[in-house]
Parts: structure tokens; C-alpha cells; sequence
């Protein structure tokens, strides 16, 4: 097996704002495994928050090249365990390499990834895809939801002094259910101020409107909300699924985060074990990531995986999103070509 890197800048059609700063272009790399005369593909992208870059990923998976290449597998779950000890402490790079393995996996079986999981189609009820609408002007953020108009849920980024004049400012734009996102900006107090304001506005949860930190603050929040409540930044890999019970009604989980497929089907059944709803999200990634994360939405209850659709041009073809419905590709595996070497 021969491991490449490929690195890759990924503009966003419009600056991404959120509580704590704006990106105007993803870093992305993209992990190939090539075995057999298949190649699978994987990406993790660049984040400030976790202190992840594309140099940092790309020297780890470096220094672990060796080991990559000489390990035989059977299933990516064999690999991830065998690269748990040099990339454990850093889920972006696994996260990559488990996407690329489980693309190649099922390539070399002429399957898709989730059919050798045990899934099969058809599924009538995978969660369609929301469409973010990151922080802007009130006029700005209604021009980018007109950009997609008649998409069946949108996400809302919010975390100012104008929240809830922002959600109404939307909501007369559409009827499409929303989910809120604050990305831990709110104190307890604002939260148990605002919640009840969105209740008849049409938002069906609000994501992490607390600092991660606040473990406490978030219970007592859960047992006053009127809204469900959804962890993201609080929940970053398996052993937060039993904090986070207590404290939200449900997660979302970012494969990027967890270390890839392999951990992240483990915490949707630990999740389902303790009665969360489950979200699949993303970090911008590109239709390859994106190809990747929708292999595990049979199993959950929301989707944010719009990706493709903020960044300007993309680098491969494998799901498509149409009109926030994921559809699978006809290759093999996750479905990954790329298209730009």
C-alpha cells in the first residue's frame, strides 16, 4: 500500500463568520491510499480552534509513513487501531487516513462503504442536508439564503447582541425549519433569556450555546430549555458521550474531531444507547470528506454536511447535494474521484 498527500486551498464563496472570527479559505488535505490498483481517498481541513494545520497533518502522517505502508489490514477498523498509538493524539490526521481506508475498502470490494457495514438501501429517511448561513449583516445573511431558496432547513450562526432580531429577519423569508448555532458565545443567563423567543419562530434545536467548559451551567440549562440542545463543541470523541447525556439532548459529530468512520459509528451507537438524537456535521470539508461522513447518515437524525456548497471550486466528485438531498455516488467505496492532482 502507498501512502500520497495532496494539499489543497479551498476559497469560500463568502467569508465564513462565526462567534469567535471569520474564514475566508479552508487549508485542506487530502490523505490517497492506493492498493491493488485502487485508490481511496480521505481529507481533513485546517481549524484554529483545535490548533489543527495542513502542515501539522501533513508532518504527522509523514512520520508515520512507514507504518501506514507496511500494515496489512482487513478492514479500516485494523488500520485504525494499528495507528492509534502515532496518530491517536491527532484525530484530523486519523480521520483522513480511516476516509481514505474505508474509500479503497470498499473500491477493492466493489461496494459502497456503508454496504459493508451491514446498511443497505434504500433509505427512505436519510435527514437531508441543512445550508449555513454564516454571521453578517441582517441584509447579508437574507441575500445568502436567497441564494438557495426552498432548501428544507438552513443553519444560523449566531452569537451577537441581535440574535433573535436576526432569526426573525430570516424567518420571513422562508418556512424551512432552523437550527441555531452559537458556537459557545452565549453566558447561561442570555441563554435562558433567548431560547423561549425561538420557540415560535420555527427552530427545531439550538447548537452549543455555552462554552464547552460550562459542564454544569449546561445541565441546568437542558432541564430549563424549552428547545432541544445539541453538543458540537463539547463533544469531541468517545469519551465525552457520557458528559454530554447529561447536559444536551444530542451531539454532533464531526469525524474530523473523533479520529474518522471507525470511532464515529462507535458514538452514534453510545449515543443511541443513552437516548441522544445524533447530527452528522463538517469542518468545510470538500465533496471528499463530505463523501466520506455521509457513509453514517442511515444512522443519524440531522445532517450539516454543506461543505461543497460554501467553498468556491471543489476538488473531486463523489455524493452530490441537491436541493439539501445527499445522493450517493455510483463509484464504489465512499465514492471519491479526485479531480485535481
Amino acid at each position: 500500500m502507498k501512502l500520497k498527500l495532496h494539499r489543497f486551498d479551498l476559497p469560500l464563496r463568502h467569508p465564513f463568520t462565526i462567534s469567535r472570527g471569520t474564514v475566508t479559505v479552508r487549508h485542506a488535505l487530502v490523505v490517497e491510499l492506493e492498493d491493488a490498483g485502487c485508490r481511496g481517498f480521505g481529507e481533513a481541513t485546517d481549524n484554529a480552534y483545535y490548533k489543527v494545520t495542513v502542515e501539522g497533518l501533513a508532518a504527522r502522517l509523514e512520520s508515520a509513513r512507514s507504518q501506514i505502508e507496511a500494515t496489512r489490514w482487513e478492514t479500516p477498523a485494523e488500520l485504525w487501531e494499528a495507528l492509534r498509538p502515532v496518530l491517536g493524539s491527532m484525530p484530523f490526521a486519523q480521520c483522513a487516513l480511516d476516509v481514505a481506508a474505508h474509500d479503497l475498502w470498499g473500491k477493492k470490494h466493489r461496494k459502497p462503504a456503508f454496504a459493508l457495514w451491514g446498511l443497505q438501501p434504500p433509505f427512505p429517511n436519510l435527514p437531508v442536508t441543512d445550508y449555513t448561513i454564516a454571521l453578517d449583516t441582517v441584509e447579508m445573511m437574507v441575500r445568502k439564503m436567497q441564494e438557495v431558496p426552498h432548501w428544507p432547513a438552513y443553519k444560523i450562526k449566531l452569537g451577537t447582541t441581535d440574535d433573535v432580531a436576526i432569526v426573525k429577519a430570516l424567518r420571513q423569508h422562508t418556512a424551512a425549519p432552523f437550527y441555531l448555532d452559537a458556537n459557545c458565545a452565549w453566558s447561561e443567563s442570555q441563554a435562558l433569556a433567548l431560547l423561549p423567543q425561538f420557540v415560535e419562530l420555527g427552530v427545531t434545536f439550538v447548537e452549543q450555546p455555552l462554552p464547552a467548559e460550562a459542564h454544569a451551567a449546561m445541565g441546568r440549562l437542558k432541564a430549563a430549555s424549552p428547545l432541544p440542545l445539541i453538543a458540537d463543541e463539547s463533544c469531541q470523541n468517545e469519551s465525552d458521550i457520557a458528559a454530554c447525556a447529561e447536559a444536551f439532548h444530542g451531539i454532533n459529530i464531526k469525524i474530523v474531531k473523533c479520529g474518522g468512520l471507525t470511532p464515529a459509528r462507535r458514538m452514534i451507537a453510545q449515543a443511541r444507547a443513552r437516548g441522544l438524537k445524533v447530527m452528522l456535521g463538517c469542518m468545510t470539508e470538500s465533496t471528499v470528506g463530505i463523501s466520506g461522513i455521509a457513509q453514517l447518515l442511515p444512522l443519524a437524525d440531522y445532517a450539516d454536511l454543506d461543505g461543497p456548497l460554501l467553498i468556491a471550486h471543489d476538488i473531486a466528485t463523489g455524493v452530490r447535494i441537491v436541493d439539501g438531498h445527499i445522493l450517493y455516488a455510483e463509484e464504489a467505496g465512499c465514492g471519491v474521484k479526485l479531480s485535481q492532482e
